[in-house]
């Protein structure tokens, strides 16, 4: 009896769930603490590894690159954890709202008109700036539509955007059906997020954004524990649930239009970051999950950027990869029906 249960001590299912056991029980901020000692390893590599030629070219491209990821990082992580919290589900994402198709429609339709070539030439603030205000006109029109008169159903809302996001990929489709395709070719790259080459001016202006976005976010994080806890609950606190659902709808429109404008679409990586922070950090404080889920989106960036260039060489892009692992992780949670 003793040497069996000895083996059922050291089988490696029984390490795996002390292992769980220990993340779950670690304190707030010695897993911040260790998430940020590993951001700051992955970015100091990512920086100063294998510098060859010029170092006063390449060190600031890789700045630049750096600087954009933990800029998507904080935007998409920060959005998809309001989103979840406003929604009380956690399989959900801004995506869901047709923010994503909203952007391929924009590229779509601008390639379409005056040509793809025009497009990909285009003043990159131009460009961010046309984006960026339709995106978050859009999300400003529906949420005010949705939630003025009679019909002020958060469901409805999500019900609204699922519809049109679907509308927007199918008019997409018929137009790059329409194109040529050497268009279509030109197009496609703009379909998929990239950190290569980003613009210096909008990265400026998009942490500007960010920032202002995140620090009103911050001052809000107790608010955001109680609306974590229900809309009656919220209700009858004295919480006025529809205006203050309203605003963090339309900071996560504001974070999403400005991530998706700067490098692309990356539709799975919020739920992605978002759903292991909720295993490391069990509970409702933002306080504790707004920098924890931060921190691991800035990790999986950097860290999985830096596998890609100096492990695979280039072999595919991050965005492929991270829209992998969330697809299956969406596709995860699912079916096992838990999260609500």
């Amino acid at each position: 009896m003793a040497e069996t249960l000895l083996q059922q001590k050291n089988t490696p299912q029984s390490t795996a769930t002390r292992l769980k056991a220990a993340v779950r029980n670690a304190s707030p901020r010695l897993v911040i603490g260790i998430l940020l000692t590993a951001t700051i390893a992955a970015v100091a590599f990512f920086l100063f590894s294998d510098l060859k030629g010029t170092v006063g070219y390449v060190l600031p491209r890789r700045a630049l690159k750096v600087a954009a990821m933990l800029l998507v990082a904080v935007a998409v992580g920060v959005s998809t954890l309001l989103f979840q919290t406003v929604t009380a589900n956690r399989i959900l994402t801004p995506s869901i709202m047709g923010f994503d198709s909203l952007y391929i429609l924009v590229q779509t339709a601008l390639a379409f008109t005056v040509g793809a070539a025009a497009v990909s030439g285009a003043p990159p603030t131009l460009m961010f700036g046309v984006e960026v205000v339709l995106m978050v006109a859009f999300s400003a029109l529906l949420y005010r539509w949705m939630f003025t008169g009679a019909t002020r159903s958060l469901h409805l809302l999500l019900l609204v955007g699922i519809i049109l996001g679907s509308l927007f990929r199918g008019f997409s489709s018929l137009l790059q059906r329409l194109m040529e395709p050497s268009e279509f070719i030109i197009l496609q790259d703009l379909f998929f997020a990239s950190f290569n080459n980003v613009d210096p001016a909008l990265l400026a202006v998009s942490g500007a954004v960010i920032a202002a976005v995140c620090v009103a976010v911050w001052r809000a994080r107790s608010t955001l524990d109680v609306l974590a806890l229900g809309r009656e609950l919220a209700i009858n606190v004295g919480v006025d649930h529809r205006r203050v659902v309203m605003r963090i709808l339309l900071a996560c429109s504001l974070l999403v239009a400005v991530s998706t404008a700067l490098v692309g679409p990356v539709t799975f990586f919020g739920l992605l970051v978002v759903s292991l922070g909720y295993q490391v950090c069990r509970g409702f404080n933002h306080a504790r999950l707004l920098p924890i889920v931060v921190l691991i989106g800035a990790v999986a960036l950097v860290g999985g950027q830096l596998v890609l260039e100096r492990v695979f060489g280039f072999a595919t892009a991050l965005s492929v990869v991270i829209e992998f692992a969330g697809g299956i992780l969406f596709l995860y949670l699912l079916l096992k029906g838990s999260l609500k």
